[in-house]
């Protein structure tokens, strides 16, 4: 028997591989199975060009659990190895010196899974004994038993094995039991090793049986050798698409449609893509595209891979031109996984273009299901916007579809604004703005529905892109005020009837949490409604992004909501109700209004005889006559308001047209509500 030490510079090289790996220690399973999976790859390919000419067999690598022994155990019956080979590929680690090799990966564990000879020793990471029983395919050859005990020093000795291959033997340490636990065994395959292109076994499989599971002698094949992406498209229908698509998300819905890749020039690269049933959930969607290397899984996570907008996508990669080391900081700067991630955004923006020009029904039918991965796309990537405004859609309340150019043309003139802006009118709820929507229909206007999660973003980059564009949501103002063709009207009230006529309104808002109401006042039709709401589109539009984004947006979000319950001087009502004020309230507050313009012109007199004065020479008395002035002027104005209040409090019809507004914008509610039905039967 031979003994001697492992070809490294210091004898910590397996405390440094424990406590470098410790975090990452599942994949030392990866990649012992797919090193027995090259094993056997390498004998079909000797046997292929006749340099082995036995018979091949079976060539299964077979995975088993001995609880009773602490093993786990990895054999093939691939190319098995020599006393020599062993020497070369088991006792001499490629690398320098371990100190080098510390300080080169301290900060990078997964970089160290893969260097030559390492793949191997990651199996120290959870042994405290490995041994390698092995038989060369070589005729002539004596079998060989390799052991070590997790320091350098290691043995070799002569054995025998009856069949060619190795099997490897990891006797787990007892920090390590739960790779001895079968469930734990099959959910590490079925994660790492569910592609690899020879059939992994572990186990039989299990039928029930007389109320329990009862082991077949059917081997238990964890893997699909032939996945639908290393196959030619020309090869495969739509149902197998759709199949491997179930094969990697069994309780997903179907996918709208695929995108196979397959790259041999300047990269290789295969994969396949799909488009999942998006509607508003971003994050629920991501980490659903698995990168491969040689069908050896190595991450779900493939942010630096591809641009963030395709993390929305389900699929496989698989390129050999991505090591299974892969490490951010590796992928952040290699140029083949740029020009990947290049080719991938191009390759899906083809894609869409061909399926929008083939068959633009079916292109209009998954909108609603595609319209956020194109919009984060649009949103993200400036190169993806251009390949993407010919094909990306806006949708009206009415469900028509148009692409850019088609919309500016359908509203370019009649929407038009008298500063030559073209307004792009939309509505983000239909019930609650049914009748923002119906006004300007009424008008001839077309109103588009943007109720996704992004479309406040998506608005605010396509004004910007859109020359003399502007986007307004329906309800933010009067629809003759939003598009306004000419002058708007003057409103014919005095001071005194706008002051009455805010106190009348303003008194009789209901309270809403963390809403805040302004009674302001416009001339338009008498055919308009005599009292609405409106809701500034710039603050509205600020809290909506803050709701998305935080951070320094936040400080919208925690503002209150602000309408406007804008009065139609016009209306009928609106006129017969300020005659009513005025003959109702006129005779009591005459003597208020006059006592508050007398006091006001006497503290006006004050304060012109103060100007050009330093506050300290203006003599005490005068400013105590100001104070008191100001307090005697307070007093009135709220004797005269609570005659007004008064007013409106007795008149339901005040009361009426505000919660008629409130409701068109679906803000009655509650108690408010059932008082409003309760009043409009009794007006009745």
């Amino acid at each position: 028997m031979a003994k001697g030490n492992i070809g490294v510079t210091s004898d910590n090289i397996f405390p440094i591989i424990k406590k470098f790996l410790y975090s990452d220690h599942e994949i030392f399973l990866r990649e012992l199975v797919s090193n027995a999976v090259d094993a056997t790859q390498k004998l079909k390919t000797l046997a292929a060009v006749g340099e082995f000419k036995g018979e091949l067999g079976d060539l299964t690598v077979r995975v088993s659990v001995d609880k009773a022994k602490g093993t786990l155990t990895i054999s093939d019956r691939g190319i098995g190895m020599t006393a020599e080979e062993i020497e070369k590929y088991i006792n001499q680690i490629a690398f320098s010196g371990a100190e080098e090799f510390v300080e080169k990966y301290k900060n990078d564990a997964q970089a160290i899974i893969g260097h030559f000879g390492l793949g191997f020793y990651s199996s120290f990471m959870v042994s405290k004994q490995v041994e390698i029983f092995t038989q060369s395919h070589k005729e002539d050859t004596t079998a060989q038993h390799w052991a070590c005990d997790g320091s350098p020093e290691f043995s070799l000795e002569d054995t025998i094995k009856a069949d060619r291959g190795t099997d490897i033997v990891l006797h787990i340490d007892d920090e390590n039991q739960d790779f001895l636990e079968e469930s734990k065994i099959q959910e590490l395959l079925t994660k790492y090793c569910k592609f690899l292109p020879i059939e992994i076994a572990f186990g039989k499989k299990k039928e029930w049986k007389d109320g329990k599971n009862v082991e077949t002698d059917q081997d238990n094949i964890i893997n699909n050798p032939n996945p639908a992406w290393t196959r030619k498209p020309a090869d495969l229908t739509d149902e197998d698409y759709a199949n491997f698509y179930r094969e990697l998300n069994p309780m997903g819905e179907d996918p709208l449609f695929h995108i196979h890749l397959n790259v041999d020039y300047p990269f290789n690269l295969t994969g396949i893509l799909y488009f999942p049933k998006i509607k508003n959930n971003i994050d629920m969607q991501r980490n659903k595209i698995q990168l491969y290397c040689n069908q050896v899984y190595v991450t779900d996570h493939v942010e630096n891979i591809v641009p963030e907008y395709l993390t929305l996508l389900h699929g496989v990669i698989d390129s050999p031109d991505i090591p299974l080391n892969v490490s951010r900081s590796y992928l952040q700067s290699d140029g083949n996984v740029k020009k990947i991630s290049s080719h991938i955004t191009k390759k899906v923006a083809d894609k869409l273009a061909d399926i929008f020009k083939a068959d633009r029904p079916n292109f209009e039918e998954k909108w609603d299901n595609l319209k956020i991965f194109i919009q984060y796309g649009m949103l993200s990537d400036e190169k993806f916007y251009e390949r993407a405004e010919k094909f990306a859609l806006l949708k009206n309340v009415d469900s028509k579809y148009f692409t850019f150019e088609e919309y500016k043309s359908l509203v370019g003139e009649n929407q038009k604004d008298k500063n030559g802006d073209v307004i792009y009118l939309y509505a983000n709820n239909l019930d609650e703005q049914f009748t923002y929507i119906e006004h300007a229909k009424e008008k001839g206007y077309d109103v588009l529905l943007m109720d996704g999660q992004l479309d406040v973003h998506v608005v605010s980059q396509l004004e910007q892109k859109f020359e003399k564009t502007r986007f307004v949501r329906v309800d933010s103002d009067v629809i003759d005020k939003i598009i306004q063709k000419e002058d708007a009207a003057k409103v014919a009230l005095t001071d005194a009837q706008r002051d009455a006529l805010v106190t009348v309104f303003d008194s009789q808002i209901p309270a809403i949490e963390k809403t805040n109401f302004i009674v302001t006042f416009e001339q338009l039709s008498p055919s308009a409604n005599p009292v609405f709401i409106t809701q500034n589109e710039f603050m509205r539009r600020m809290k909506e992004m803050s709701a998305l984004q935080g951070g320094m947006m936040s400080f919208y979000g925690e503002m209150p909501d602000s309408y406007n319950l804008v009065v139609n001087t016009a209306h009928p009502v609106i006129e017969k109700l300020l005659s009513e004020e005025e003959a109702a309230c006129g005779t009591a507050i005459a003597p208020y209004a006059d006592e508050i313009a007398l006091a006001e012109s006497k503290k006006a007199t004050l304060k012109d005889n103060h100007k050009g004065k330093k506050d300290e020479e203006i003599p005490s008395a005068e400013k105590a006559q100001v104070e008191e002035l100001e307090k005697q002027i307070a007093e009135l104005t709220d004797n005269k308001k609570a005659v007004l209040k008064s007013f409106a409090t007795d008149n339901k019809q005040v009361r009426q047209l505000i919660d008629l507004a409130l409701l068109a914008n679906n803000m009655l509610k509650g108690e408010a509500l059932a008082k409003f039905v309760k009043r409009s039967v009794e007006l009745l």
